[in-house]
């Protein structure tokens, strides 16, 4: 049998108000209706919930047992539908994100903000990591999308594309490169630079930029924060993208735009191809596709030369 909320929660009202009309008017319909419930009910159990004649209506031994059973059946759906609701219409949820560093730091703030502001009761969850384990976090469904640089997503993936950034060439104002507006890839090879470890997506891409050439090293490091206090103190300058320029104080340091021969990294949206996202998560995958690239253009805007 079929046993719906409505049939309980009539059944429920009849059991409590003894009186067919009064239980009809509390559940909101037509006596012919409720009456119709009760014996549909009564037909789908293959048994007598009530004794009825013209003054009474009494439970019989079966709608006793049965009174129990709606008793704690009643309250659990209840609640499960209640929560099924919250889930659909945005209430409650859950959404998991893993995204570079960068990405985070520079472009997600605000659109986190905006989305706990409009659906405080969806929990999130981040992941700050390297672009490699973006794609493994997604692939193992620890997270629901990521938002990395380019990749070979593999067979299992998708990558969409939301926006991209480019590079530039940061320094102290004592560099002999300093004072020029843009610069270009055969400029750079001569100086040696801070490189970023080899499984970093900024690494990845500024070794494909100049292969099969090769940076000069000063150090390497594995953060952009490691990188800004080594170049601030002197050590060397670096290459680094549009979105890891907030680490750096460019009040001191001087930020340059520079021309690579793969100019600009992609910034993408990871997902599984067979995954279908919560509501929540649906949610939050729009708001990205409305603004990244915005966020990212307001960025460029504040460093003339991008």
């Amino acid at each position: 049998m079929n046993l719906s909320l409505r049939q309980m929660r009539a059944f429920a009202a009849l059991a409590s108000m003894r009186n067919f009309t009064r239980a009809a008017e509390h559940c909101c319909i037509t006596q012919s209706a409720f009456s119709a419930l009760i014996l549909n009910l009564e037909r789908d159990l293959n048994a007598k919930l009530f004794s009825r004649n013209t003054r009474n209506v009494e439970l019989t031994a079966e709608g006793e047992v049965f009174l129990n059973i709606v008793n704690h059946l009643m309250p659990e759906t209840e609640r499960a539908l209640s929560e099924m609701q919250d889930h659909v219409s945005r209430r409650k949820g859950r959404v998991a994100i893993a995204a570079l560093p960068t990405i985070f730091s520079a472009l997600l703030p605000d659109i986190i903000a905006t989305f706990i502001n409009k659906y405080p009761g969806i929990e999130l969850i981040v992941e700050d990591v390297s672009n490699t384990s973006c794609l493994e976090l997604v692939r193992l469904r620890k997270v629901d999308f990521a938002l990395c640089a380019s990749a070979e997503p593999g067979a299992d993936l998708i990558i969409e594309k939301l926006a991209s950034d480019t590079f530039y060439f940061v320094c102290q104002s004592t560099h002999p490169l300093a004072n020029r507006k843009r610069l270009a890839i055969i400029e750079l090879l001569p100086h040696p630079i801070i490189v970023f470890e080899t499984a970093s997506s900024i690494r990845q891409h500024l070794d494909a930029s100049v292969y099969p050439k090769q940076w000069i090293k000063v150090l390497q490091v594995n953060n952009l924060a490691t990188a800004a206090g080594l170049v601030g103190a002197g050590i060397g300058p670096t290459i680094v993208p549009l979105l890891g320029l907030c680490q750096f104080d460019l009040n001191i340091l001087r930020a340059i735009p520079v021309t690579l021969p793969i100019n600009e990294r992609d910034i993408c949206l990871l997902r599984r191809k067979d995954a279908t996202e919560s509501i929540a998560a649906q949610e939050f995958i729009r708001l990205l596709r409305a603004r990244l690239a915005r966020e990212v253009s307001l960025l460029a805007s504040r460093h003339p030369g991008s």
